[in-house]
């Protein structure tokens, strides 16, 4: 398997899917570090990351901003329309992308990727066509666990740990 893009959802992959808002009604969202820590490490390996999400939100983009992810469609209805977009702006191909999702709106994408991943949490739905299913909740780790465990099976872990050591 050689995957050179990893496509996230956030509500429910890269957060625990709670919505909060402030007395202001600004939308608040917690990210786990690891999640963070582990696509700064993809990253390191010269690969892409994208997030395709259907809210729109400030906290996405300073996240995104925050982990050098330039690739971020919100707000977005049809993902599979995004994708196939993101695919034709980086000239990469289904069959090299990993997609981490949790809902029915993220079906159509996973069914078209070679390496769909679902949190511990996802729907059953989404559970059914996951090829690595997360021990971690969404919001809790599952992004960093997805990574690790597509990083093992393209034998590059060893290319990680050897930075730390």
């Amino acid at each position: 398997m050689q995957i050179d893009l990893l496509v996230l959802d956030v509500d429910g992959v890269m957060t625990d899917g709670g919505i909060i808002r402030d007395d202001a009604g600004q939308q608040l969202k917690r990210f786990h570090v690891r999640d963070g820590a582990g696509v700064v490490m993809w990253h390191k390996l010269g690969k892409k990351v994208a997030i395709i999400t259907g809210k729109q939100s400030q906290v996405v983009e300073h996240r995104a901003a925050e982990l050098g992810i330039p690739y971020v469609y919100q707000d977005i209805a049809n993902k599979k329309e995004a994708f196939t977009h993101l695919c034709e702006q980086l000239q990469i191909t289904p069959d090299r992308v990993a997609y981490i999702g949790d809902d029915l709106p993220d079906l159509p994408v996973m069914k078209l990727v070679a390496c769909p991943i679902a949190p511990a949490d996802a729907v059953d739905e989404v559970k059914a066509i996951a090829k690595h299913i997360t021990p971690h909740r969404g919001g809790d780790g599952a992004v960093r666990d997805g990574i690790e465990w597509l990083l093992k099976e393209m034998n590059l872990w060893q290319r990680v740990l050897e930075r730390y050591q």
